[in-house]
C-alpha cells in the first residue's frame, strides 16, 4: 500500500463516528433495523441532508438565534415589552416556527441515529422549553409566576449557537471529558472541608465563648470554609476569630487555605486547561487529516480523469491511422496548456524541473567546450556522448 492511500484511509478513519467500532451483534442490529425500516424516499432524504449542510442555512440559523437574543434581551424593559407586546409575541412564534422545522427536518433525515447526538437532544430540551409558557394562561393570576419562570428560560435559546461552532463544540467535548476528573477532584476538596469543619465546629463553635456565627454548626463552618477556599473576605473571617481570642487560629486558616486553594483549588482549574488543551490539538490534527484527506480525494479524481484520458488515446489508436503510440501522445501534447493540472508525486518527476536541469546540463557541456581550447573534433564527440548518457 502506498503512503498516501495508508495516510488517506487514516484521515477518514478519524472522521468515522463512534458506532462503527462496536462490537459485532450491535451491528447486525443496526443492520436489521435498517433493513426494517427502508426509506423509500432517498433522493429526498439526499437533497435535506445537503440543505442542512449548506453553508448559507447555517448562516440563517445563526442569524435566528442572535435576533431572537435581542428580542429576549428587549422583553427585559417593560416600556418596550409594553408597547411592542403585539410585535415580540408574532416575532417569537415565527422564530419558534424555524427552529421547529430545522429539528423536524434533522429527525426526518435520520431518526435513528437522531439521539445519538447531544446537541440534538439540547435542542429537543430548547423547544420543550420554549412551547411551555403557551401551555399556561398568562392572564390568570394563579398561574402568572409560573408563565415568568418558564419565559425566564427562553434564555436557553442562545446555547444553539453552540451546535453551528466547530470551536464551541470543541470546547464542550472538553469540559464533558473532564468532568469525570473534575468529580474527584471536588470529592477530595469535599472531604478536606468536611474534615476542617468538624474541627474548626470543635475549636472555635463554642455557643458560649465561640464565632457562633461562623462555626456554631457544620452548615455555617462548611460556608465559612468556602469563602477561606475562594480566598474571599478570608481576612474578615480571621479578624473575626481573633476578636473571639483566638489568636493562634492563624495556623488554622493559613493550613486549610494552603491545602484547600493553593493545592485542591488550582488543581481543579489545572485539570480544565489540560483537558482544554488536548482536545484542542485533537481538534487542530483532524483539520489536518481532513484537509489532506480531501487533497488526496482531489488528487485521485485527476487522476482517474488523466487515466481515462489517456485510455481514450490508447482506443483513438487502435481505430485511428496512427501507427505508434508516441506520434499520439505527440499531438496530444499540442493540445495541452499551462493551465492544464498535473499530479506529481516528487518535485524530481515534474516536467519543468527536467527541462530546467536538461538545459542546465547544456549550458555547463557548451561553457566547458568553449573554455577548452585543445579539445577538437574528437572531444567534441566525447561531450556529447557524455551529455547524452547524462
Amino acid at each position: 500500500m502506498e503512503i498516501t492511500e495508508s495516510f488517506h484511509k487514516r484521515g477518514l478513519a478519524l472522521r468515522l463516528p463512534v458506532e462503527t467500532f462496536k462490537s459485532t451483534s450491535e451491528v447486525k442490529v443496526k443492520h436489521s433495523l435498517f433493513a426494517l425500516f427502508k426509506r423509500q424516499d432517498t433522493e429526498f432524504c439526499a437533497y435535506l441532508s445537503k440543505l442542512l449542510q449548506n453553508p448559507m442555512l447555517r448562516v440563517i440559523m445563526i442569524s435566528t438565534v442572535l435576533v431572537n437574543a435581542l428580542f429576549i434581551t428587549m422583553e427585559t424593559d417593560y416600556n418596550i415589552r409594553f408597547q411592542s407586546h403585539t410585535f415580540l409575541e408574532l416575532a417569537d412564534v415565527i422564530i419558534l416556527a424555524i427552529y421547529t422545522t430545522e429539528f423536524l427536518i434533522l429527525f426526518y433525515v435520520d431518526p435513528l441515529n437522531f439521539w445519538r447526538s447531544g446537541y440534538n437532544i439540547l435542542n429537543a430540551v430548547i423547544l420543550l422549553f420554549a412551547y411551555l409558557p403557551y401551555t399556561i394562561d398568562k392572564n390568570n393570576t394563579k398561574y402568572y409566576w409560573s408563565w415568568s419562570t418558564l419565559k425566564g428560560f427562553q434564555v436557553l435559546r442562545i446555547l444553539k449557537l453552540i451546535d453551528y461552532s466547530r470551536g464551541m463544540r470543541n470546547l464542550m467535548t472538553a469540559l464533558g471529558q473532564t468532568m469525570k476528573t473534575v468529580i474527584y477532584v471536588l470529592i477530595l476538596l469535599f472531604l478536606l472541608m468536611f474534615i476542617f469543619a468538624i474541627l474548626g465546629h470543635g475549636l472555635y463553635g463554642d455557643p458560649d465563648t465561640g464565632d457562633r456565627g461562623n462555626w456554631g454548626n457544620l452548615a455555617s463552618a462548611l460556608f465559612t470554609l468556602f469563602s477561606l477556599v475562594t480566598v474571599d473576605g478570608w481576612t474578615d473571617l480571621q479578624s473575626s476569630l481573633e476578636d473571639h481570642g483566638f489568636t493562634a487560629s492563624r495556623a488554622f486558616t493559613i493550613v486549610f487555605i494552603l491545602l484547600g486553594f493553593f493545592v485542591f483549588f488550582n488543581m481543579f482549574i489545572g485539570v480544565v486547561i489540560i483537558n482544554i488543551q488536548d482536545s484542542t490539538q485533537n481538534y487542530k490534527w483532524e483539520r489536518k487529516a481532513e484537509t489532506q484527506a480531501a487533497l488526496q480525494a482531489k488528487k485521485q479524481a485527476i487522476l482517474k480523469r488523466q487515466q481515462e484520458e489517456v485510455s481514450k488515446l490508447m482506443h483513438q489508436q487502435k481505430t485511428s491511422e496512427y501507427k505508434a503510440f508516441s506520434e499520439l501522445v505527440d499531438d496530444f501534447k499540442k493540445t495541452l496548456q499551462h493551465s492544464d493540472t498535473v499530479v506529481l508525486e516528487d518535485f524530481c518527476a515534474s516536467i519543468a524541473f527536467i527541462d530546467l536541469y536538461l538545459t542546465s546540463l547544456d549550458l555547463q557541456d557548451d561553457t566547458i567546450y568553449r573554455a577548452s581550447p585543445v579539445l577538437g573534433a574528437s572531444g567534441t564527440g566525447m561531450l556529447g556522448e557524455s551529455t547524452f548518457h547524462s
